[in-house]
């Protein structure tokens, strides 16, 4: 299991949303939750792919806190997702495009950079970038 596995199963993911957004959460290298993007589907715009995945495993742990675990998602997590990483102590955030990437192909975002967010929380977060990089991009050329 490697970081392009997992990324590949947060494309499958996103590609059953409502936006080409998907997000796995893994700890010790097993996937424990997948899901993505439901925005319209539930009305909810912070039914974002990271917000629902981070919903569902903390309530099923019955706890808030996933310190220890890494969240892979198709598109860099906006400011909302990536201040949910720093409420529940996530350990790694793992993405594809980027929001200045996605920004470049007309995707409605706002540009503030989820390693901003972490810079100026009271977590230190690792982040790694770029992971299927063209393929998440050409996820979101095709919606």
């Amino acid at each position: 299991m490697n970081p392009e596995y997992f990324m590949h199963l947060a494309l499958a993911e996103a590609k059953k949303g409502d936006a080409p957004y998907g997000a796995v959460i893994v700890k010790d290298n097993e996937v424990v939750a997948v899901a993505h993007n439901t925005v319209r589907r539930q009305s909810d715009p912070s039914a974002h792919a990271e917000i629902n995945v981070i919903r569902s495993l903390t309530a099923k742990l019955q706890n808030p806190s996933l310190e220890g675990y890494s969240i892979y998602t198709t598109g860099e997590p906006c400011p909302m997702c990536a201040t949910a990483c720093v409420w529940t102590g996530i350990s790694e955030i793992v993405y594809g495009a980027s929001i200045q990437e996605l920004i470049a192909i007309n995707q409605s975002q706002i540009d503030i950079s989820c390693e901003e967010v972490i810079a100026k929380s009271f977590r230190n977060i690792k982040v790694t970038k770029g992971i299927l990089k063209a393929e998440c991009l050409q996820l979101f050329q095709l919606s």
